[in-house]
């Protein structure tokens, strides 16, 4: 069992609920190496958010990319409740392909609009894709593509229903805001992780795809009514929520 994942899993609770929930519906022994991944997670993303100071939110993720290249190195990391678990449970190779996660996060530190769609495809896949591919490679998956894929069409759900914050903190989120390019970007999202879901991952790694249970019925509602993204309406009830988790959980599914 890997030491000091509880504490990580009291940052997940406070910070990222929906991956505490999908989190918590594994069996323990996966809990243990997903939770330090997703406080690692939980800090890097609010990294950019805690200061009105640029300076210092690019310092607080030069931090992180330090620490993670300790990982990778393989020797002595320092000493820290989300790095110390975080390095036992981390593949070197993951430790790098992570750093390019946290040099995405600098992208929520400006108001620069992404450059075209393929810079919003690379954030959302060094963001929401590497996150996803190093939880389920944890658990034992090998088809990364599948993996990739549904974590696209969770990403990009996820961050639809973020646009309304971002906005309102003054960036510009989306590289074609008209409705028509909003449900296009649904439709794609949706494809993909159809596509991933039917592609499969073993089962044992499917935990770390339960992160996403929300994101079909948000694409869904986005192309039926892409309004509803600067609306801020998009979104399950409680009742759907848990129990879109509970039925995953329970037969396995993606």
């Amino acid at each position: 069992m890997v030491d000091g994942w509880q504490a990580c899993a009291a940052i997940v609770e406070k910070g990222d609920p929906v991956r505490f929930a999908s989190a918590m519906a594994a069996p323990v022994a996966a809990r243990a190496r997903l939770f330090p991944l997703y406080a690692f997670n939980v800090e890097v993303a609010r990294a950019p958010w805690v200061t009105q100071e640029p300076m210092i939110a690019e310092m607080r993720l030069q931090w992180w990319r330090d620490a993670l290249a300790e990982i990778a190195a393989g020797g002595l990391v320092r000493r820290h409740e989300v790095v110390t678990p975080l390095a036992l449970v981390l593949p070197p190779e993951h430790a790098q392909m992570l750093d390019e996660t946290v040099d995405a996060r600098r992208w929520d530190i400006g108001r620069a609009p992404f450059e075209d769609a393929a810079d919003f495809d690379s954030y959302i896949d060094q963001t929401s894709g590497h996150l996803m591919w190093a939880a389920a490679a944890m658990l034992g998956a090998v088809n990364e593509g599948a993996v990739r894929d549904y974590a696209y069409g969770v990403g990009v759900a996820q961050f639809l229903v973020a646009v309304p914050e971002l906005e309102a903190r003054g960036r510009i989120p989306l590289v074609d805001g008209r409705p028509e390019g909003v449900q296009a970007l649904a439709e794609a999202a949706l494809a993909r992780l159809r596509r991933g879901r039917a592609e499969g991952v073993a089962r044992a790694a499917r935990p770390a795809l339960w992160a996403g249970w929300q994101a079909e019925a948000v694409l869904r509602q986005v192309v039926a009514d892409p309004r509803r993204v600067a609306e801020g309406t998009l979104g399950l009830s409680e009742f759907h929520k848990r129990a879109g988790l509970l039925w995953r959980s329970l037969f396995g599914l993606i």
